[in-house]
């Protein structure tokens, strides 16, 4: 099953954007977690440098 998917060649419908763009959320939300203050350190010392 996971050969054909990946060999498989065919635009990209809605509900596999869907699910890629959850998999991101996911990932993104697991990393904060953690992550946790240090990467709040770094983000507010990043945006400080933008002000």
């Amino acid at each position: 099953m996971l050969r054909k998917f990946w060999q498989d060649e065919t635009g990209l419908e809605l509900s596999e954007y869907a699910v890629a763009a959850a998999l991101v959320a996911l990932a993104a939300v697991a990393a904060f977690q953690l992550l946790g203050t240090s990467i709040a350190t770094k983000i507010e010392t990043l945006a400080g440098f933008i002000k």
